[in-house]
């Protein structure tokens, strides 16, 4: 059954109702080996036992070592739970929020990327409800007494936004994701430590980079009323990806333009929180669903032929992006400077290797990705509802000819 009546009636609203959700404000701490102020962070806040978060690589390698020590040096007691490496489960969460709960922590320090970044989240929530399994709490919308348990988060990628973003994404127990909404969610700090990103491969960059760049450009040109400031984060975001992504290509020891790279990712998910995604992600998260790719991939995969599709609603939107970024100047055609504007993201695609990406999409997956598209797709208030059809025509941009 096509819903596109229905859905092209209400595209609107959850723009309206993610407006009534609020947001942290947290305080940002930000330059190389910044994690390192944790301690002090914690000290002033009064907390006397902590709980760090973290996965197995970071772990591994060592990452959260300038933190305990810091915590060392403050007087603050802390324990260590380093179980993750992958994805949120209903089983880590409840295995994290058991050892909250059991050392009584007052606070919890997140050190990773957007898989440590949910747990937290959810483990901070669930420690405010300890009588319901974490199970339980995977609403669409759920509401926390109070607040949840204050966040410290130290991001160790730059893609995903999550140290900021209300919503959790976890696999639940059929092994299929549901995506969380928190309401009262409390993260305090958030510490964008240029050093955690220096080493990672640049494959992984590239995808983060990607990611961040989508979040930035769907929330630019969202069907979502913000005030100024809100729209100006993301235009920033764009601009500082644009700038800074081929450097750290280049360059991955550039420790201004990683730290720009961070600043920009987070603005990213401030995106998400106020503007929401769109067809980038809908479709993205579709395939990757479908044929087991990770997301940074699908959103590459997605970025220019979604955006090319909806260029003529976007056409205003795209021109401002152009101008804002310095691509071209105030006396340049809405149509031409939208044209540049594609033509900087392709060509930023290609400084990053993403361009060369194989589509796993065949033609006879195309029904039961038109379904789940529209069904993800529901989630946000895009530039303009694509009908099936509009769907399809993406499709076919990406799907090799047998």
């Amino acid at each position: 059954m096509d819903t596109y009546i229905i859905r092209k009636q209400i595209h609107r609203l959850p723009g309206k109702v993610i407006h009534n959700i609020p947001i942290p404000q947290p305080e940002v701490v930000e330059g190389h080996a910044s994690r390192k102020q944790v301690g002090e962070i914690c000290r002033q806040c009064g907390y006397q036992q902590v709980l760090v978060v973290t996965d197995k690589t970071l772990s591994q390698l060592g990452y959260e070592q300038a933190i305990t020590q810091s915590l060392n040096e403050a007087g603050v007691n802390y324990s260590i739970f380093n179980k993750i490496n992958s994805e949120p489960t209903i089983a880590i969460i409840e295995a994290a929020r058991k050892a909250a709960l059991e050392s009584q922590a007052e606070c919890i320090v997140a050190l990773g990327g957007g898989s440590v970044m949910d747990t937290c989240k959810m483990v901070a929530a669930g420690v405010k409800i300890p009588h319901l399994k974490i199970k339980t709490l995977l609403l669409k919308f759920l509401p926390v007494p109070d607040l949840t348990l204050p966040i410290i988060a130290v991001p160790s990628t730059a893609g995903t936004g999550a140290e900021v973003t209300v919503g959790a994404v976890v696999t639940n127990s059929r092994g299929t994701k549901s995506s969380t909404v928190l309401i009262g969610l409390n993260v305090t700090h958030v510490i964008l430590d240029s050093e955690l990103t220096i080493h990672a491969p640049q494959q992984v960059t590239a995808a983060c980079g990607m990611d961040a760049l989508s979040h930035c450009i769907e929330g630019a040109v969202s069907d979502v009323e913000v005030d100024e400031s809100d729209a100006r984060l993301s235009e920033e975001g764009v601009k500082l990806i644009l700038q800074h992504l081929p450097t750290v290509m280049k360059d991955p020891e550039n420790i201004e333009a990683r730290l720009g790279m961070c600043r920009a990712a987070m603005y990213g998910g401030h995106a998400i929180n106020t503007q929401l995604a769109g067809y980038v992600h809908a479709f993205a998260h579709s395939i990757g669903a479908k044929y087991h790719i990770p997301h940074g991939q699908a959103i590459s995969l997605m970025l220019l032929p979604v955006l090319e599709y909806q260029k003529n609603t976007c056409l205003a939107k795209y021109a401002m992006l152009a101008r804002y970024c310095k691509i071209v100047d105030d006396q340049t055609s809405d149509a031409e400077a939208a044209d540049l504007f594609l033509q900087a993201i392709r060509q930023l695609m290609s400084q990053c290797g993403m361009d060369k990406l194989v589509s796993p999409v065949k033609a006879c997956d195309h029904e039961v990705l038109t379904r789940m598209i529209v069904k993800d797709s529901i989630n946000y208030s895009a530039p303009f509802t694509f009908s099936n059809n509009d769907i399809e025509q993406v499709l076919n941009t990406i799907t090799p000819k047998e």
